[in-house]
């Protein structure tokens, strides 16, 4: 199973959610730079990320990396970063070395972990991950990334132990829900997992990408007007039009 990070729900597929640190507070002190260049480049970085200029942001916060190399809130947003703009190798190896060189914490294994999954290496990131846990583990976003590394490598009964953990320290986690839901649907659990994605689902928090994957599994359950509403709450005409067949057509299968 195949953990997505884009932003934008892919109908149709089953999508597992990453969660991810804002930028604003996560980039350290103030250092040696000059004191109006540093906020500056920040503030720039800040808003390229926001903006989903991702290449943007990696040449503002490499600039800011490149003058303060042992700042861990940096690293970890550069890194951050690298992954989104679809580099996760990249940005594996830049956390590698910057764990070489310094402290190993939560946070930077936690990222470390997340690239990993990125770059289709969910042995590292497991091992990235497992390390992050025995650092912090009151850190949700620890567990429940574990869980996609798990689940990615068809462990589900450990992976759902993970995402349970995490759901005990944020219990009305969407995006937790979510993988869970997934998880439990991947692994043959179909009433389950429409329980949890429907919980999911009516959180305020949750996303299209959560509908989407509930509107999924109601069609495989046999539900296809319901499918089909669901969908059409995040969708386009057009691309409701497009998906209602598919959902109408995995539904009259499963009624068979």
């Amino acid at each position: 199973m195949k953990a997505r990070f884009a932003a934008q729900p892919l109908p149709l597929a089953l999508a597992l959610m990453l969660s991810a640190c804002s930028l604003t507070g996560g980039l350290g002190e103030s250092g040696g730079m000059s004191a109006g260049v540093e906020p500056s480049l920040r503030a720039a970085a800040q808003a390229a990320e926001a903006g989903r200029d991702y290449q943007g942001a990696v040449q503002h916060l490499s600039t800011l990396y490149q003058r303060r190399p042992d700042d861990g809130g940096l690293a970890v947003a550069l890194a951050r970063n690298l992954r989104y703009s679809g580099q996760g190798q990249a940005a594996a190896d830049l956390m590698q070395a910057h764990l070489a060189r310094n402290s190993r914490e939560a946070a930077s294994l936690l990222e470390m972990g997340k690239d990993y999954l990125a770059a289709d290496r969910a042995g590292l990131a497991i091992k990235s991950l497992e390390e992050a846990r025995i650092l912090a583990p009151g850190n949700w976003d620890i567990h429940s990334t574990l869980g996609v590394a798990l689940d990615s490598q068809g462990h589900a009964a450990e992976a759902q132990a993970a995402y349970a953990k995490a759901l005990e320290i944020t219990p009305d986690n969407a995006a937790v829900l979510n993988n869970l839901g997934l998880s439990q649907a991947l692994s043959g659990q179909l009433d389950a997992a429409l329980a949890t994605l429907s919980r999911a689902a009516d959180l305020p928090a949750a996303t299209a990408q959560v509908r989407q994957n509930l509107a999924l599994l109601l069609a495989l359950k046999g539900n296809g007007a319901e499918a089909e509403r669901m969908a059409r709450r995040d969708l386009s005409p057009e691309q409701a039009k497009a998906n209602a067949e598919t959902l109408r057509a995995l539904a009259a299968s499963a009624r068979r």
